[in-house]
Order: structure tokens, then sequence, then C-alpha cells
């Protein structure tokens, strides 16, 4: 599966910031923790979406 296919866009979601498909997560989210130093596990135990 495309990654891009994994992020959505919704004007009704989010105020329309691209987020993860099925999710409210925004995708800033997940590369704030990643740069913060978070692990793939611990963004998974904090967002089990």
């Amino acid at each position: 599966m495309s990654l891009l296919k994994r992020i959505t866009t919704d004007p009704e979601v989010c105020h329309g910031a691209a987020c993860i498909a099925g999710t409210r997560i925004p995708v800033s989210v997940i590369l704030d923790n990643l740069a913060a130093g978070s692990s793939r596990e611990e963004i998974l135990k904090n967002y089990p979406s």
C-alpha cells in the first residue's frame, strides 16, 4: 500500500490538516513525536488508532 493512501485531508476533520486515514491524528503530531525522539512503539502506544 502506498503511504500516500494512508494520509487524508478533509475540511471537516482537524480543520483540513493532513491526518492518518481513518483517524483524527494529524500527520504533524506523528512527525513532532518522531522529531522529539519517540520510537515507533511509543507512538503506537500513545496513538493506538
